[in-house]
């Protein structure tokens, strides 16, 4: 039975541990809010971006860019966008087994499928399994920058215009809220045209490309890659932050909870022995009395 010294250190421990939750709490949210800012300015330009081209790309030939070129899949590159460090909940380990099933999945359908990682914890994943990896960025997570997404983009683009890989799929968190999550797995190349019948279609028109629709295409496909790139990994770190505020503080009301177990423990003990040090007082009176 633990005595009244080991409950008190333990309730002195665990009051040291919530401490230092609610401090990372206070932490992830002020880092959140900024990338929740950063997050929202980024979604109505990546997504505008995205029909343009997308809607343009359904008039052009495929030769015009050779991101534009859709070919037979065979080959096909998975990247997963997961943070450098932990304490978020389950963050992490959902994107990444969402990332294997869909690896497993297209491997059963007879595709080559190579795995690219964005972020500490999606490296490590594959390396303890022994997947060998075609690309991994680490040390991104809280200091994301457009330089970032360009230099992942560079490596794609090279990739697919090699003739390396056949299609390009991102998976990664998309923020909903606070408390909730969606995991996203959308193909980043080739560039797919928007369906005619899409409520998300442009108007049909008869574009003047000024100074030319090479020109435009060559300066445009490979910014779309860069600018969908840089949106997911901002709403990774808005998701990952969320997760971590959502974490966090479920860690420290449960310490609270565990420090409010551990004292009345500790009361009934101390009552206990209070009692047992009366009842030997009572007996040697009545001992003497005898």
């Amino acid at each position: 039975m633990a005595t009244l010294r080991d409950i008190k250190r333990r309730i002195k421990a665990v009051h040291s541990t919530s401490k230092i939750t609610k401090a990372m709490k206070m932490v992830a949210a002020a880092k959140f809010r900024r990338a929740q800012q950063r997050m929202f300015e980024m979604r109505p330009y990546a997504d505008r971006m995205n029909n343009i081209l997308s809607g343009l790309a359904g008039g052009a030939e495929g030769e015009l860019h050779p991101l534009l070129a859709a070919r037979p899949r065979r080959n096909v590159q998975i990247v997963v966008l997961t943070s450098d460090r932990g304490l978020c909940g389950a963050f992490n380990t959902n994107i990444l087994k969402a990332a294997a099933r869909h690896a497993a999945e297209l491997r059963s359908e007879g595709f080559d499928v190579t795995l690219s990682s964005v972020g500490r914890k999606a490296r490590d994943y594959f390396k303890r399994r022994s997947v060998e990896l075609a690309d991994s960025w680490v040390g991104i997570s809280g200091k994301i920058s457009y330089a970032n997404a360009q230099e992942i983009a560079a490596s794609i683009i090279e990739s697919y215009s090699n003739e390396t890989v056949d299609e390009v799929i991102l998976v990664y968190n998309e923020f909903k809220s606070v408390v909730a999550q969606k995991i996203v797995i959308a193909r980043l190349l080739p560039l797919a045209p928007i369906d005619a019948a899409s409520e998300e279609s442009l108007p049909v028109y008869n574009f003047i490309y000024e100074p030319s629709k090479q020109e435009i295409f060559n300066r445009l496909v490979p910014k779309n890659v860069e600018i969908q790139i840089f949106r997911a990994l901002l709403e990774s770190q808005a998701s990952e932050e969320a997760a971590r505020m959502s974490a966090m503080e479920n860690a420290t009301k449960a310490a609270n909870e565990m420090i409010n177990s551990l004292t009345l423990q500790y009361n009934k003990a101390r009552q206990a022995s209070i009692t047992k040090e009366l009842m030997d007082i009572v007996g040697g009176v009545e001992a003497l009395k005898g």
